[in-house]
């Protein structure tokens, strides 16, 4: 059992890499900052907005997490997802990068007709 119990906290490679980029990235920028340092200002910058991505296309290989907690099995945080190079359901980063996996059709809704 977890730290946190039952409860899916969602930690993946791709989570953990792009949050390690951006913390480094900020870090150089608040460093550059502090030494007046236009350069390394622009340097941190760019690599805080690279974190965004560098997690985006690792949760695209596989690396990342469906919404929602996942079966125990797949809860250890360097286990790939099987599902996620074909694209988890309600995932805005997988609708982005144009996969749309395929679901069963939507049950047929019973309708009440009025008559006037």
């Amino acid at each position: 059992m977890s730290a946190h119990g039952d409860h899916d906290m969602g930690h993946t490679i791709a989570g953990w890499t792009g949050s390690v980029i951006a913390i480094l990235g900020f870090t150089v920028a608040g460093a550059a900052l502090v030494l007046g340092s236009a350069a390394g200002l622009w340097a941190g910058g760019i690599l805080t907005a690279l974190g965004a991505p560098a997690g985006w296309l690792l949760h695209l290989a596989g690396w990342g997490k469906p919404t929602g907690p996942r079966p125990p099995a797949h809860r250890q945080w360097r286990t790939p997802d099987p599902a996620g190079r074909q694209g988890h359901p309600h995932c805005l980063g997988c609708r982005l990068a144009g996969r749309t996996p395929i679901q069963a059709p939507a049950p047929a809704r019973n309708r009440r007709r009025i008559s006037a």
